[in-house]
Formats: C-alpha cells, structure tokens, sequence
C-alpha cells in the first residue's frame, strides 16, 4: 500500500514538473502571474453585489443566548431577507424549537 502511494506521489509530481516545463518553453500562461479585480464585475469587492452581501451578513449576528418561547407583544418583521419576531427591543429567529436572540446593527 505504501508502495502504491510513493507511486502515486512520483507521477504526480512528475506531471507537474513537465507541466511547469511545457509552461517555460512555449509561454501559455499556465502560471498566473498577476490577478486583477474590475469594479463592477459581479464577484468582486468593489461590486454592488459584494457590497450587497458583506452589508448582509453583518446586519443579522446571532448571540448564544435563546429562549424557549417568545414573550407577547411579539410581531414579525423581514429584515434583509430574514424573518424575526421582535418583542419591545430585541429580535429573535426561530433556531429548531426554541429561539436565538439576534442583533440588528
């Protein structure tokens, strides 16, 4: 068995080698050697898009604090897509059977 990975190990990184070779001789490119992002491209950071779902995922934060039923006077609100019940002050997302209290910033 070990053998067989010493084996596997050698061919692989025999590829490689003929691989970064062929690269050398006819320069196609198969090393990268500079990445750029262009604002406005859907994934990147500038984007709307990334904007969008940095803002998101910092909105909502979970604490570890839940409780087992919700107090009254309870209504349900959908804050970036997500449905809470805010009681007075706090929010809380249904987790399972029980809820977590949330922060909304």
């Amino acid at each position: 068995m070990i053998n067989s990975k010493i084996k596997q190990f050698v061919i692989g990184l025999g590829a490689m080698v003929v691989v970064i070779a062929a690269d050398g001789f006819s320069g196609s490119g198969v090393i990268i050697e500079f990445a750029d992002a262009r604002i406005g491209r859907p994934l990147t950071p500038v984007s709307v898009a990334g904007v969008a779902r940095r803002t998101t995922r910092r909105t909502i934060r979970r604490t570890a604090v839940y409780a087992a039923t919700l107090p009254r006077g309870c209504s349900t609100v959908i804050i970036d897509g997500t449905s809470l019940h805010q009681c007075g002050g706090s929010y809380y997302q249904p987790y399972g059977n029980k809820y977590v209290i949330v922060n909304v910033d």
